[in-house]
């Protein structure tokens, strides 16, 4: 499989999300994004406003994480983080999926872990979400379980990982793709740092990368 230089860097969400993240790293992604033409820059909440600044006269888009890394705060603490988020110029939501109601699988738990993701697409206002269902926690059936709800609330990617959990594994990807079909995109993130591992993912099903690595993807592509 080849890809363009140009065709690849817009499948990929150009990430800084470390605590050690400073204003002037975060300068640097969205000079980086506009020079190369990325789908986004993904960044912490607090950034957002500052990256919508920084990109205003380019298509680059904006993309923020939610609840992140764990997932494991209230629903109304993501909803408002997603909304707030929004406000300050996300164009796109990128939330952590409760994985700790997810494992037990009882229906009461299953049914949390739908309306969590759905507060956070209600409060997106149109705006693509997409789920993080950390899937190194996940057997197939749970990874599987984990897309169906995704799509149910009305998400519009289901994304394999954060980078800060166990990794993805290829399986995954296929899993993910053939359960959504081509009614959601499917985002492959954590580890992904070669032009090489990012043809392997797209191969697999994916149709967005997350990769803090995606200037040296990119110079792969040359």
């Amino acid at each position: 499989m080849k890809i363009s230089k140009k065709d690849l860097a817009g499948m990929i969400d150009h990430t800084l999300l470390a605590s050690t993240a400073t204003q002037d790293k975060i300068a640097v992604i969205c000079k980086e994004g506009k020079e190369y033409g990325f789908a986004s820059v993904c960044v912490n909440s607090c950034w957002v406003s500052l990256c919508k600044s920084l990109l205003e006269s380019c298509e680059v888009k904006v993309c923020s994480v939610v609840g992140f890394p764990l997932g494991a705060m209230a629903t109304a603490a993501k909803a408002y983080e997603a909304g707030r988020a929004v406000q300050d110029g996300a164009d796109e939501i990128d939330m952590v999926m409760n994985v700790g109601k997810l494992l037990p699988g009882t229906p009461e738990d299953l049914l949390y872990v739908k309306n969590d993701i759905k507060a956070v697409v209600e409060v997106a206002s149109g705006n693509p979400v997409k789920v993080i269902l950390e899937t190194g926690y996940l057997s197939d059936e749970q990874v599987v379980t984990a897309c169906r709800i995704a799509e149910d609330a009305g998400a519009h990617f289901v994304k394999t990982s954060t980078g800060f959990g166990p990794p993805f594994e290829m399986k995954h990807i296929r899993l993910m793709r053939s359960t959504v079909g081509n009614t959601m995109g499917v985002k492959a993130a954590g580890g992904i740092k070669t032009y090489e591992k990012a043809i392997e993912v797209i191969q697999a099903g994916a149709s967005r990368i997350g990769a803090s690595a995606g200037v040296t993807i990119v110079k792969g592509a040359e």
